[in-house]
């Protein structure tokens, strides 16, 4: 790596350090209030801190150079029916352990697993493999069906848990990698009228996504109920102005917004840094999904350019989703802030993702 490349990479890892810092400034100030026992809550951020270093040390192994270029993480069929297997296993009672509704997690004593972000990165890179073997014969519609096969076997095993956030993110995210191969424009047509309507059925056939949906176009027709965090939301935005309160000044994450440190952090950071703190920290990340996306232009190896391009996708379309639902501009779904929300296996698998990217980056 020479020194023009080697300037371009800490570039973009300097964007990445950035929205790190800013992580752990907004995760001092609400996680300290989470909900639970005092002494979890005076030991929650220190747990945090600790386990996003164990995690920065997780994404810093996948970068491992090995002869000079970046490791090839061939996903094969055996690999994706362990994870499949992974998502199966979670939706029975006793084995997958309950959240917000939604039975997500296994229980590993120390921590919680959530096998629908292993799944999302194991078929990202499962997508990217198939299509850099059958990237010209993408254009006729039997060799794109193998990875729209597998992508709706995980989609639908997702919603039974039911988690349509991550579900959505992950069927945009791999689309989005089928559309820039040669597939025919009619095809994504059809594909993107078949994705519309079954969002539709999907949200008619579940009674909390239609409260959702209405809590949305007016929360504040319950604004005790689906409306709530919405307005919270709305209320914690508003007095941030132009220059925030203050970092540490909130008052919404007392106990009044809840889940200010996951789904809900964007806010509480407007209400603390403003108008000017959050055109930065947007500003950060696209900066950062920029830089991803035309260092995987340069990728002369198909494989690593899919692989760049599916995992920049997947987090810059979580990112968008979570600001547009903190601000109103979404209804109300459980996606994290990427690198900024409180989490486990979301940022892990985040923070695998960019230690993949800048192995590749350096292998240019």
């Amino acid at each position: 790596m020479n020194e023009k490349q080697a300037s371009l990479f800490f570039e973009a890892l300097s964007s990445d350090v950035r929205l790190k810092i800013f992580r752990l400034l907004v995760q001092f100030s609400p996680n300290g209030l989470v909900q639970g026992e005092i002494a979890q809550k005076l030991d929650l951020p220190i747990t945090n801190l600790s386990f996003h270093l164990k995690a920065l040390v997780h994404s810093t192994l996948v970068t491992v150079q090995r002869e000079g270029r970046f490791m090839r993480y061939k996903a094969n069929t055996a690999l994706m029916r362990e994870v499949v297997g992974f998502l199966v296993l979670v939706l029975i009672p006793g084995v997958g352990i309950v959240r917000g509704g939604s039975r997500s997690w296994f229980n590993l004593g120390l921590f919680a697993l959530q096998p629908s972000e292993i799944y999302k990165i194991a078929l990202i890179i499962y997508v990217s493999d198939y299509i850099s073997h059958h990237y010209h014969q993408m254009k006729k519609l039997r060799y794109c069906l193998k990875p729209l096969i597998v992508m709706g076997i995980g989609f639908f095993l997702i919603m039974l848990q039911p988690d349509f956030g991550s579900g959505f993110v992950m069927c945009c995210s791999i689309l989005l990698m089928i559309i820039i191969t040669p597939f025919p424009f009619r095809y994504i047509v059809f594909l993107g009228l078949s994705g519309i309507l079954m969002i539709i059925l999907m949200i008619i056939s579940a009674p909390y996504r239609m409260k959702r949906i209405f809590a949305f176009l007016d929360p504040f027709q319950d604004p005790l109920g689906s409306g709530f965090q919405m307005i919270q939301s709305l209320y914690a935005i508003g007095p941030g102005g132009i220059l925030g309160s203050g970092f540490d000044q909130s008052i919404q994450k007392h106990f009044y917004l809840p889940e200010p440190q996951t789904d809900f952090i964007f806010a509480i950071y407007l209400e603390e840094f403003g108008f000017i703190g959050g055109i930065l920290l947007i500003l950060l990340y696209a900066y950062l999904f920029i830089t991803c996306f035309n260092y995987a232009k340069k990728v002369d190896d198909l494989f690593g350019s899919f692989l760049m391009i599916g995992m920049t996708s997947m987090i810059g379309i979580q990112t968008i989703i979570n600001l547009g639902v903190v601000v109103g501009l979404f209804p109300v779904t459980g996606v994290t802030l990427p690198l900024m929300s409180y989490g486990g296996t979301s940022l892990l698998v985040t923070l695998i993702e960019i230690g993949i990217m800048y192995n590749i980056i350096k292998s240019i």
